[in-house]
């Protein structure tokens, strides 16, 4: 009896053993299986650069967005402000291009306005010039001209069209004003979106207009890359609002940008751009 005890007893224990094997041996196999896994598909986190240290150079406020088109990446500095509406300003001039050219306000980029003798501050505003030269001079009569011939009815039209910022245009006696003090604003998240659908010709103009619209739009050409944008200037705020937007291609690939920074002083301008290459250089493009 005693012997049949012992004998049950010792069955038990050595199935236990073997229980216990099984399930280490099978334990060890798992963490194996998933340390392996883990090995070949590794989770890497982008560094992006931090772009905020330029505006910390200039002791300036502001913000930048930058998309890049292949990767479907947005690099930025300051994600609130790149979606908060703020006045366009000058920017609006490659809206306000298209518009004269659509309607045939300017039948071409070199037909020319007189000038209408007012003398302003700006030296290179005071004489004749035609669409190209006042969008690199960024002559604001010449635009306040064209807004006024396109008319405030047909401008409200292209506006919702487009769906462009907030698509406020304001009163008929707002209609050379409208983008410079309000109530027209865009976020500098939409400016991308306008930008990316006048890259890819889908906005409702000719392929003619907007085909001259992005050459007026050059600033910078090499055989390795060709900047455009149009910067702009805000004087009705405080601070006041500088901006500049455009968009690099380079490798067949496409980079759109805006920046906007507060300005305290003229000598603050220049940072519009600088602060923009800077950035741009980081991600290696420049």
């Amino acid at each position: 009896m005693l012997l049949r005890v012992w004998r049950s007893r010792f069955i038990i224990f050595i199935v236990g053993c073997i229980t216990l094997l099984i399930a280490v041996s099978f334990s060890v196999r798992v963490l194996a299986e998933n340390n392996s896994t883990i090995t070949q598909h590794p989770v890497i986190a982008a560094q992006a650069p931090d772009l905020g240290r330029h505006f910390r150079e200039f002791k300036l406020s502001g913000s930048i967005l930058i998309y890049d088109l292949n990767k479907n990446r947005t690099y930025e500095h300051n994600p609130q402000r790149n979606a908060t509406a703020m006045t366009p300003g000058s920017t609006f001039k490659i809206f306000n291009a298209m518009v004269a050219l659509e309607t045939g306000i300017m039948p071409n980029d070199v037909a020319v306005l007189t000038w209408d003798g007012i003398r302003r501050d700006i030296d290179v505003w005071n004489q004749d010039t035609n669409l190209r030269q006042a969008f690199k001079d960024s002559t604001v009569w010449f635009y306040q001209v064209l807004a006024r011939r396109a008319g405030h009815e047909r401008m409200q039209q292209f506006i919702d069209k487009v769906g462009y910022g907030n698509r406020q245009i304001g009163t008929a006696e707002d209609i050379d004003r409208f983008w410079l003090q309000g109530p027209l604003k865009i976020t500098p998240a939409s400016q991308i979106e306008f930008l990316q659908r006048l890259y890819r010709n889908k906005l409702p103009f000719s392929q003619r207009t907007m085909d001259l619209v992005k050459d007026i739009m050059v600033r910078e050409q090499t055989p390795d890359y060709t900047l455009r944008g149009k910067t702009g200037w805000l004087n009705s705020t405080k601070p006041e609002l500088g901006w500049f937007v455009g968009y690099l291609e380079k490798n067949k690939n496409v980079y759109f940008f805006a920046t906007t920074i507060d300005m305290n002083k003229a000598t603050d301008a220049p940072a519009r751009i600088e602060i923009t290459r800077r950035s741009l250089k980081d991600l290696g493009l420049l």
